[in-house]
């Protein structure tokens, strides 16, 4: 069964960090694109930041320079830094696996608020 756990969520006040780690069980950690996604009250999900197999990120333009994504293969988890912290990035932020064409899977979610 495949598990992905987020941890890392919480207040912050605005320009503040947070490190977001996804650790991943049940499936071939290395062989997955890894991405966060966020979901803010009344908006779509979006794509934050992916990762993939073999090591190329992506970012969504209004976090780049700010959040960077990694992945530690040997601990089958993914961290997302997250750095000078805006109130719009207030969400619940979600940790993804994802390996073509179809195979697909998404963690509970992790609570972050930026405000002061």
């Amino acid at each position: 069964q495949v598990q992905l756990v987020e941890s890392g969520g919480g207040l912050v006040q605005p320009g503040g960090s947070l490190r977001l780690s996804c650790a991943a069980s049940g499936l071939i950690f290395s062989a997955y694109a890894m991405g966060w996604y966020r979901q803010a009250p009344g908006k779509q999900r979006e794509l934050v930041a992916r990762i993939t197999s073999g090591g190329s990120t992506d970012y969504v333009d209004s976090v780049k320079g700010r959040f960077t994504i990694s992945r530690d293969n040997a601990k089958n988890t993914v961290y997302l830094q997250m750095d000078s912290l805006k109130p719009e990035d207030t969400a619940v932020y979600y940790c993804n696996a994802a390996r073509l064409p179809r195979l697909e899977y998404w963690g509970q979610g992790t609570q972050v608020t930026v405000s002061s």
